[in-house]
């Protein structure tokens, strides 16, 4: 298989991706010096394009660009693509927590139902063609206030279905097994198998 160079300026996301991805596969982080533009596109899976796009050329490797969001039902699916944005352009995980938990105040524990959902692009770091891509989610719910202080993002508002406490507190070994980045990596890599044997 061809290295991986991860589309992302976000330590915490990169730290994810090293635990969960097969120690055999040789990854990496973009260049801090990489200039990502606004993700504006309307679908996660676009805006994954745009992120790996940034990062041409990368000769000899494939490049990985994930977008993810939290899907809220009382709220019809909102902040989905917005999530790193939900509380204004430039806002901290703290603050988009903030506000979700503000938004949500009124809605009782029966209605608080929501899913992570990942999209994983692929494309091809000479050519920027796009090699494969995968989807993965995670169902559960969310807390009226924030608990823990593992993961990033909204982790600490998310208790997965099957579980008592939030991705803030779980030990990182369950999340990585778990999660929705978690699951799309898995797909993405039996996808990419086949592939990486004839590169």
């Amino acid at each position: 298989m061809k290295p991986l160079l991860l589309a992302t300026g976000n330590e915490h996301k990169y730290k994810e991706f090293l635990k969960i991805l097969p120690e055999t596969i040789c990854f990496s982080m973009v260049s801090p010096e990489v200039a990502f533009g606004p993700e504006d596109e309307e679908t996660y899976f676009r805006n994954a394009l745009l992120k790996a796009r940034a990062c041409l050329p990368a000769p000899g490797k494939w490049v990985l660009a994930d977008d993810s969001g939290l899907e809220v039902e009382a709220l019809e699916g909102r902040p989905g693509i917005l999530s790193a944005r939900f509380a204004g352009v430039g806002a901290s995980s703290l603050m988009n927590c903030q506000a979700l938990v503000r938004e949500l105040k009124e809605v009782p524990p029966e209605k608080r139902a929501a899913r992570f959902r990942c999209v994983l692009t692929v494309i091809d770091g000479d050519s920027g063609g796009l090699v494969a891509t995968s989807q993965g989610t995670v169902e559960g719910r969310l807390t009226k206030g924030l608990l823990g202080e593992q993961g990033f993002g909204y982790d600490p508002l998310f208790i997965p279905d099957g579980y008592q406490v939030t991705f803030g507190i779980l030990p990182s070994e369950v999340k990585n097994r778990i999660s929705h980045r978690a699951k799309a990596l898995r797909h993405l890599l039996d996808a990419l198998a086949p592939l990486g044997k004839n590169p």
